[in-house]
């Protein structure tokens, strides 16, 4: 079994084991005996958080939400097999999503072109509808009930338009997705951790990404629990931090804005550069080779959201 961490408040994260150890976490969030799961990985990692709800004490009839952050399908691949196997769950998505998970065939021919139909067949498997009656817009501000604990909506775009984030308001944390970037544990030193943005493939908008961490900042939030990866403190420090590499990254793009046919590949090796300097200013002891096989998908897609968001200006 992947790995299981708790980490008090009823929340505990539950490896996904998407492409390797410590790469996306689904949390699972227990009160009174009920049960949400926030993101999904992929099919795959169904049986990781039934054998994670079993050591909670908890069956799978316990589970009241899957609650999606956004459908990228690292996060949302595997919602049709959760809900098969929650008869009791209803699915929690953005309005924007909501037809993707209901019909999901044009969200797989998306993510094919991305990263190849064999790639994407490998990564996420086949996607399983699900029903429409099960399925809940998550629109900005509605507020769900888990065993009378309130877990709010909030929707940040930046990264996605069809990303939301969720407040829970008993341990005053946020479960951000992929809106408050990326934190893998393999990074930190002496338990102080890096943070790095997403820019997605299509939707990177830099101005809302600012606009969404900002708006989660303002509610002082005691932690953010991250897909990639669990737990992180100290928000203020990170927030600055993912302010300042969102900007850098920008700057990135821009610089190449009149590359041509070979821009993407000018960006990436300038991301690189990026995650070098953040190396040293924030004293990673990961062997150079072993942090930059950990970021490497992450670098070729922020390349690529990049690259696309030049075109669509």
């Amino acid at each position: 079994m992947q790995g299981v961490n708790a980490f008090g408040h009823g929340i505990y994260a539950v490896d996904s084991g998407y492409t390797g150890s410590g790469v996306a976490a689904i949390h699972l969030i227990e009160e009174g005996g009920r049960a949400a799961l926030v993101d999904t990985g992929n099919n795959a990692a169904l049986v990781h958080v039934e054998q994670a709800l079993a050591e909670t004490g908890l069956s799978p009839e316990s589970v009241d939400y899957v609650l999606l952050t956004h459908i990228h399908l690292d996060h949302a691949g595997g919602a049709g097999a959760f809900m098969q196997a929650f008869p009791n769950a209803r699915l929690v998505v953005h309005p924007r999503g909501a037809r993707h998970m209901i019909e999901p065939s044009k969200l797989f021919a998306g993510v094919s072109a991305v990263y190849g139909p064999e790639r994407a067949k490998a990564l996420y498997g086949e996607l399983i509808p699900v029903p429409a009656e099960r399925v809940v817009e998550a629109t900005d501000g509605l507020e769900l009930s888990l065993a009378g604990r309130t877990i709010r909506v909030f929707d940040t775009p930046g990264h996605a338009r069809h990303h939301v984030c969720y407040f829970d308001t008993a341990s005053r944390s946020f479960f951000t997705g992929d809106t408050f970037g990326l934190s893998y544990r393999q990074l930190d030193v002496a338990g102080r951790p890096s943070i790095f943005p997403t820019t997605t493939p299509v939707q990177f908008e830099p101005d809302a990404m600012h606009a969404s961490v900002a708006r989660m900042e303002a509610e002082q939030p005691t932690a953010m629990y991250l897909t990639h990866y669990a737990q992180v403190t100290d928000v203020p420090r990170l927030a600055a931090d993912l302010h300042r590499l969102i900007d850098a990254h920008v700057a990135i793009a821009e610089l190449h804005a009149a590359a041509g046919d070979g821009r993407k590949a000018l960006i990436e090796n300038d991301i690189w550069e990026l995650v070098g300097s953040e190396a040293r200013r924030q004293g990673w002891t990961l062997p150079e080779a072993e942090w930059r096989k950990l970021l490497a998908l992450d670098v070729e897609l922020n390349a690529q959201g990049l690259d696309v968001w030049l075109q669509g200006r």
